[in-house]
């Protein structure tokens, strides 16, 4: 615990009160810092789509990531430096907090302001000041309403100008700089597929109405090698997402790929499965209230955290979990499925959402460190929609009474040094929290053939997918994989993975003899990073509905050949296109067959 000044009063010096002003100042300065930093990322994506620099966009997404832990830690540096923040008295650090209330009550950030203080403050104070009174356990300052100006997003009214009109409007006001391949025929498709789509659902003649809006987002969302417009139409007071994926083709021409026009659709498009987007936010409560009402199934921490405000969505996180405890009766237990090597896997039945903490004791000669960089790389990568993103939390309290003994028991036995008994309460010093998944392998023994077929069609996708982005799954047993709520198969085990380009893929050589042919061992050299796809076979396709419906899709994927294709596509700068919908909904296909 860290030393501190008592006050003998609850009231402070002027001096004091100085210090605090002072050091409320320097932590919203940091975090502003931070925030344009954020910023500017966005402007650069703009600029690096339009030049199609699709390599810069993914550095730029990556070094992203760390920006907010180097503002903070460069924050508490130099309070430690000017203030030696640790050893000021209980009351100034509340004045602090008071003084920096009053900085955020026309600050456009407030949210992301508070949980900046949050950050700093947890890495001063001990954990016993981790309440209302010294840090933001509940937020002071509310964003309901909060908009910037001019507003987040721009409003069309198709019932005066017409819906060709406002939609050729809404693009231009984009001003993308590189020129469109042909905008009037995109929007042509565009509007012969928003009205088939709503004439299917009223099951009659469709119109426009009085009050009928596109409303759109002032800024464009970047991510991998695409720029998305994000809005909602209404019509007859009903609203409908849309997003309009929009690519640049070989000659640097822009074209809008499709158009997603369900609430499906546009959950895979903001799914945790995806790299953050790079968007523009002035204020960015105001794309979350926004974004709510298109996707209601996502929560404000998960549409935080897609935004690129990973912290501000874990603050919100664990906020909505804290509520949640408070309402529920059920139990911390073991997940179901088959354990794991190296995590230890537990879930609260009623929340949908797993705890991963690293086990000390593994059957494989792995450390913690390793394994916790292999999530970072994760974090960092693209992940075309086949990896699920987590949450990293330390010290996370939880009542003794909503654990289960087993998972107490589990714990003690395989990663002790994680857990701490206080009392009534139990902490766990490191754990990973992400979406729940029903595992593959238990999805496929109650399959129908159908979705058996489906499933495993799918499966193969995944690998396929994210070998294509310098991702070589390593250990790819069903039990590694889990089926989303949307029956998207998606990835989750990444002790083992590496990159593509490290592996050597390899055919086994022919036996010589009789003897090398039967022998238990191999009777050719195997290095460390060599993989026989040939042998996938034996460990993957031992149920013969699973290997017909392998067999039939994926065949491929049992030869080193194309393996080695992908390979040599990545070592050539090559990168693929990452879809969020399927390939058949894409205008070339629909309308140019």
């Amino acid at each position: 615990m860290h030393i501190r000044l008592q006050n003998s009063s609850n009231s402070i010096s002027s001096l004091e009160e100085k210090i605090a002003k002072e050091v409320a100042a320097a932590i919203l300065a940091g975090f502003n810092r931070h925030y344009a930093l954020f910023r500017h990322c966005a402007q650069q994506a703009k600029n690096m789509y339009e030049s199609g620099d699709w390599k810069a966009i993914q550095q730029l997404s990556r070094d992203r990531i760390a920006y907010y832990d180097n503002r903070v830690n460069e924050c508490v540096q130099y309070l430690q430096q000017m203030f030696v923040a640790e050893k000021l008295s209980d009351e100034v650090w509340a004045a602090v907090k008071r003084y920096y209330v009053t900085e955020l009550i026309d600050h456009k950030q407030p949210e992301c302001a508070e949980t900046f203080f949050n950050s700093v403050c947890c890495q001063i104070l001990h954990r016993d000041y981790f309440h209302n009174a010294f840090i933001f356990v509940r937020p002071a300052v509310a964003t309901d309403h909060m908009d910037s100006d001019p507003p987040s997003f721009r409003a069309y009214y198709p019932s005066s100008e017409g819906l060709r009109a406002s939609s050729l409007r809404l693009f231009e006001d984009f001003a993308l700089a590189c020129p469109y391949v042909d905008i009037r025929r995109d929007i042509r498709w565009l509007l012969r597929s928003a009205l088939k789509a709503l004439r299917s659902l009223r099951r009659h003649q469709w119109h426009i109405e009085a009050d009928c809006q596109l409303q759109v987002l002032s800024h464009l969302f970047f991510r991998n090698k695409t720029a998305y417009i994000i809005g909602k139409f209404i019509n007859a007071g009903i609203p409908r997402p849309f997003a309009v994926p929009l690519l640049r083709n070989a000659a640097g021409k822009v074209y809008a790929d499709t158009l997603l026009f369900s609430q499906d659709e546009m959950s895979k498009l903001f799914s945790f499965t995806r790299a953050y987007f790079l968007v523009d936010m002035d204020t960015p409560a105001a794309y979350v209230a926004f974004l709510r009402d298109l996707l209601p199934n996502r929560s404000k921490a998960e549409l935080y955290t897609m935004l690129g405000l990973q912290k501000q969505g874990k603050t919100l996180f664990y906020r909505d979990f804290l509520h949640h405890l408070k309402h529920s009766h059920d139990k911390l237990c073991i997940a179901p499925g088959i354990k794991g090597m190296v995590m230890s896997v537990f879930t609260l039945p009623s929340y949908p959402y797993v705890f991963k903490i690293i086990k000390e004791k593994m059957q494989k000669e792995l450390t913690r460190e390793f394994v916790k960089e292999k999530y970072q790389l994760v974090k960092q990568h693209d992940r075309v929609g086949r990896m699920a993103d987590t949450w990293e939390f330390s010290d996370v309290a939880l009542p003794r009474s909503r654990v289960a003994q087993e998972v107490i028991d589990e714990l003690l036995a395989l990663a002790p040094s994680i857990l701490e008994m206080q009392g009534d309460t139990v902490v766990l010093r490191h754990v990973y929290i992400e979406r729940r998944m029903r595992p593959l392998n238990i999805h496929l023994m109650h399959a129908s053939d159908a979705e058996l077929e489906r499933a495993i069609k799918d499966y193969g996708n995944a690998i396929k997918e994210l070998a294509s982005a310098n991702i070589f799954p390593g250990d790819m047993l069903y039990k590694n994989f889990g089926v989303t709520r949307l029956g998207r198969v998606v990835f989750y085990d990444y002790d083992e993975i590496q990159y593509m380009t490290e592996m050597n893929f390899r055919s086994i050589p022919k036996a010589r003899t009789e003897e090398e042919e039967l022998s238990d061992t191999p009777w050719y050299p195997v290095g460390r990073n060599d993989v026989f796809p040939e042998e996938f076979e034996r460990f993957l396709l031992g149920d013969s509905r699973v290997k017909a419906a392998f067999l039939k899709h994926h065949a491929d994927l049992l030869t080193a050949q194309w393996w080695k294709t992908i390979q040599t596509h990545i070592q050539a700068g090559h990168i693929e296109d990452a879809f969020s919908y399927e390939r058949d909904r894409r205008f070339l296909n629909i309308f140019l067959k």
